[in-house]
Formats: C-alpha cells, structure tokens, sequence
C-alpha cells in the first residue's frame, strides 16, 4: 500500500476521532465493525450529479429496495433514492444493548425512525434511514408461512423463494439456538403452557416454540439490509441519500408508461433522472411511501385526486386503501434482577392464531426514563419484561389519504381500524389467555416478588390482566387499553388491486411496488425476512429474459456514459475532498465508528464515509 495513502488516511481517521472523542470506539477490532463497502458508491444527493437515464430507478433504500438494488446491479444500471440518510455507525442502531432507542428518539424531522399517530391515536414509526425499518427493529429473522405464499397472489417459484431467502441469510442473518436467561424462560413458559411442539432453532413458520434468527449477531452488532447492498456490482450502481422523490414522471407516447422521477436534496435542489427503454421505476418506499408517492403523481382514486387539485394520470381506486397493522396486546413484568438480554430469539406461533413474542427492556434506559409504549412511566433502574400477542392476520382494514397535495415530506394520514373486526378481538383474546398461562409456569415463577402475606406474585407496570378470563367486556376493554403496534403495517398497494402478480402497476407499463404495501397481510412473526427475500427475488423476475446489459446509464442526447468513468468525473469535480473532508453526512456521533480498514480501503471515497 502507498505510504503517503495510508498515512492521509490514517491522519484523517484519527483527526475525526478525537474531534468527536470516540477513540475508544474508533478502534474497536475489525471484526466488530459493520462491513461498509457499500459507501464506495453512495452519495450525497447534494454532492452527486446522476447520470440522465439509468435502467432502473428504485424508490427507497429499504429493507427491499436494498437487496433489489444489489441484485438489479448485476446486469443492469441502478441508481437507488433514499429520502435518509446513512446511520450505519450510530452506536443506537448498531448495538443490541441499544435497539429501543431508535424509536424512543425517533421524530419528524431527521431521526432514522419516523414517528406518526395513526388517525386511530395509536404512535407508530417508520424507517428513514438506508437500510430502513432492518435498522431500527428488534432484529428477528423468521420467514413467511405457507399461508401468505398461497393467498399473495404472486405465481411463485419455490426453489427461486429459497434461493433468496439464503441469499439474504448468507450475508446478514445469525443462526445460533443459545438463549439469554430471559428469552430461555419465555420458552420454557411457551412449551410448559401447552404451546409446543418445541421446533429448537429454525427460520421456518412452524406451529409451535421456536427460537429464530436475528440480525444481531452474537456479539450483539446489527447487520441490516444495507449490508445487502455490498453485493451490489460497484460498477452498475449508484446510491443517493438524503433523495426525496417528489413526483414519479409519465410518458403517453404509445401506451402510459413510468418515464423517470423527480426528487430534491437537503438544500431543496431538484433533479429530473428517467429510465431507459426496457427500464423500469421500482417503488420501494413502504407501506406509506408508496401509495402516496403513486397518490401525488396522480394515480388514485380519482374522487381524492380531483378533490385535491391533482391532475388525474390514472384512475386507480384502490391505492391507499386496504391498509393494516397487526395489533400488540400485553403485560409487562417488573423483573426484580437486572438481566443483559434484550432481543426477541423467540416466538410462540400458535394453532389459535395470535403469535408471543417478547422482549427484556434493560435498564436504566438509556437516555430516558421512561418508555412510551409500555403504557406508563417507566422506574429507571428496573428490569421490565414486556410479553406481547400479535394479531396474525388481523382482518380489520383501512386507508391512507393524502394531507398535502403537493408536499411529499408531510406524512399521510393512515387509519387502520384496529379492533374493528370481531375475529380480531378473538384473537387478542385469545393471546391474552396463552400469556395467562405462562404466567402461571415454573419457568417464570423466578420473576416474582415476595408478597406481605408470604407468598410471591407478580408485579406490573400498567395494567395486568384481566381477572376473569370469561368476561368478554374485561377482555375487550384490556385489548383497547393496552392497544400498541408491532409496527409491521402494510397494505396500500395490494396485489390484484393495484399491482399484478409480477407487482406491476395495473395499467401502467414500466412501474413496478416491491415493497410491504403489496402484502394483504405480513408475512409470519416479522415480515422483514420475507421482505427482503421479496427484493432479491423481483430483482430476478424483473430483469428476467432481457439479457446482459453493459454497465452504462445514458446521457439526454442517447451517448452512452460508463459508470465507471461517471464516478471518476464526479470524483475529478471534488479534488479537495481530502483537504475538505467532502462526502457523505454521516451523523457526527456515528462517524468516529467508521473501521480504520474501510477508511485505507478506499480513502478516494471519502466524500461517502465520514462527515
């Protein structure tokens, strides 16, 4: 290696660090560090001229847009839009021991996780961040059931289900059937309770306990969907953040078809990129991202679009509609020793429906003294265990509508119904009956306190259950009372409604929904496996019977443009950015993380590693 390289790099490396008093973490070893080549071909969107024309364009940098992405570079030029921007290195998304903080800091101007109320008052979030919702969740891997693949509509090809399934568990997912004391006793409770078979550790939906993946690994650091974009061909490949796309654009020169997009920087600069012939626009936005995107470029209902001044591109009646989110129910636990574990490693899938998952919240909580969605305050220095039941396949549904005609960065409003369905209730019920008898196992009678009267109980933060498991009214009131979200929502762009079973846009050519708001419901416990497993099989299917494609994009006058030596222009435009430090914005508390191997590995890069 060039001494005079190394040497830059290391002084810049270590000038960081100390500015930012990180050193300790700076230098942690390489085998703690998150695998970050793919910074070599992301950029600022305010520091990055696209090329003109690219075969796809993907919308959102996601937990499916990144493994489509990867997977379209192969053959194909891509430039991927992120409307956040790259956290990778903050110590609250990278470590387990940090998972809740994501969402406990999360707001609505530029933290990775995007709060929201839901028009039924129950606080939701979604990722803004690349990588998306895989870097701000609880990191359970469980893939789907037969039930969604048979009922999703999608024709699908089980050997290529697999493939991509192994792909993504490959690269990012951790197998290992040893449990932490507290999720060892929620599965010890699950199977004393009658919920078994015991299924040990396996990535299927199985009737029965199971411990899962995660994409924690075991020395408690996340791996999440942008690491799927190391994969990616770095020649075919561009990746923009901080890209919020206003407006999909359309052409009508034969038939209508997507031509390209629209989107702005952080400064409000505004870029026009379209798509190639063959090409397509893949939105990948998320359950609210992409039917409002298709909203505000005028494909929706059209009594909403008319009604808000929009012209009306296409009339389709079933954008926005059709969106749910499965319910959480549950008690949480006073646990009277502190223990280290956090993480969901187990599930209870049961033949009544409902699934229990649960996590340990550590404490004192970092940063706050209290956690939102418990129910009530949270005491610092307790240990709380929170046991939750998921509605499966919740049947109540309702929609998104727009609230500002124009302005994407205004959040819709979604209203999902919860609890407006009966079987619905039933099944919270039923949840709430399987955690009663957990509770009253050997395997968590370690949890409880000691009583006045001698014996020993539990203690609850909020409400405990109710007392006579027949009063349907009590069961009712506890299911709305104790109403939360898994934040698994989905919907909005459902397939036969809006897309087809290739989630194409029904009477659009060239615009495709990769994403969770083509599910009718989410796919087993955590639908973030079949998500990606989602993005790198469409990323197949899309690009299927075209052919091999050189890695070049296109100017507006039809001259071809190397990738390759569009990257070596840009980077000739930004000769200072040693000197300058000029690259990608990087929170400053995350940059001290970047790994000194990632930084001599490609300090030409720097315009994408630090700010």
């Amino acid at each position: 290696m060039d001494t005079k390289l190394f040497q830059e790099a290391a002084l810049v490396f270590i000038v960081l660090c100390i500015d930012l008093q990180l050193i300790v973490v700076c230098f942690l070893p390489p085998d703690s560090s998150p695998d970050a080549s793919y910074l070599v071909f992301t950029y600022e969107a305010t520091d990055f001229t696209p090329a003109q024309e690219y075969d796809y364009i993907i919308v959102g940098g996601g937990t499916a847009g990144c493994p489509l992405a990867a997977t379209l570079s192969q053959n194909y030029s891509v430039l991927l839009l992120e409307r956040g921007g790259v956290r990778s290195f903050d110590t609250n998304i990278l470590y387990e021991n940090m998972f809740l903080a994501p969402l406990l800091t999360a707001n609505e101007e530029d933290s990775p996780a995007q709060t929201f109320y839901s028009e039924d008052g129950v606080s939701n979030a979604r990722g803004r961040v690349l990588g998306g919702g895989s870097m701000v969740n609880f990191g359970f891997y469980s893939r789907a059931e037969d039930y969604f693949y048979e009922n999703s509509g999608i024709d699908w090809d089980t050997n290529d289900v697999k493939s991509a399934y192994e792909w993504v568990e490959d690269s990012i997912v951790t197998r290992t059937a040893q449990l932490k004391r507290w999720q060892a006793s929620i599965f010890n409770a699950l199977l004393e309770s009658g919920n078994v078979p015991d299924n040990g550790f396996t990535v299927e939906h199985i009737e029965g306990t199971k411990i899962g993946g995660s994409t924690f690994d075991d020395s408690g650091r996340r791996h999440g969907a942008v690491e799927l974009l190391n994969n990616a061909n770095i020649e075919n490949i561009h990746v923009l953040v901080h890209a919020i796309v206003d407006r999909i654009l359309f052409s009508t020169t034969e038939t209508l078809a997507a031509a390209g997009v629209t989107y702005h920087d952080s400064k409000g600069q505004h870029y026009e990129v379209r798509v190639r012939s063959g090409g397509e626009v893949i939105l990948s936005a998320g359950a609210l991202g992409s039917p409002q995107l298709l909203l505000l470029s005028g494909v929706g209902p059209i009594s909403n679009l008319s009604s808000m001044r929009i012209p009306v591109v296409r009339d389709h009646p079933f954008v926005g509609q059709f969106m749910a989110d499965n319910p959480r129910n549950g008690i949480n636990l006073v646990i009277p020793v502190t223990l280290p574990d956090v993480g969901i490693r187990v599930a209870g899938i049961t033949e009544i429906g409902p699934y229990i998952e649960s996590i340990l919240v550590p404490t004192p909580t970092p940063h706050l003294e209290f956690i939102p969605f418990l129910g009530s305050h949270l005491p610092i220095n307790l240990s709380v265990g929170v046991i939750g039941t998921k509605v499966s396949r919740p049947l109540a549904t309702g929609s998104l509508n727009l609230v500002s005609p124009s302005d994407v960065t205004v959040s819709p409003s979604v209203r999902f119904n919860y609890y407006s369905n009966a079987e619905d209730i039933r099944q919270c019920g039923n949840g709430i009956e399987i955690i009663r008898k957990m509770l009253e196992t050997k395997a968590l009678e370690e949890y409880k306190f000691p009583d006045y009267n001698g014996g020993r109980s539990f203690r609850f933060i909020g409400p405990s259950l109710p007392d006579d498991p027949s009063d349907e009214e009590a069961i009712l009131t506890f299911c709305r009372e104790t109403l939360g979200t898994f934040w698994h929502m989905h919907g909005g762009c459902l397939v036969n409604k809006v897309v087809d079973s290739e989630l194409k846009v029904i009477g659009i050519d060239s615009l495709r929904v990769v994403d969770v708001s083509t599910y009718f419901h989410a796919p087993g416990t955590n639908p973030q496996a079949t998500t990606m497993m989602l993005g790198r099989y469409f990323g197949f299917l899309s690009s299927g019977g075209r052919g091999v494609k050189q890695n070049n994009a296109t100017n507006n006058d039809g001259t071809m443009v190397n990738m390759e030596d569009h990257d070596v222009a840009v980077e000739d435009d930004a000769n200072a950015m040693v000197s300058n430090v000029h690259h990608i914005s990087v929170n400053e508390e995350d940059a001290g993380l970047l790994p000194l191997k990632s930084m001599i590995w490609n300090v030409k890069c720097l315009r994408v590693n630090l700010c």
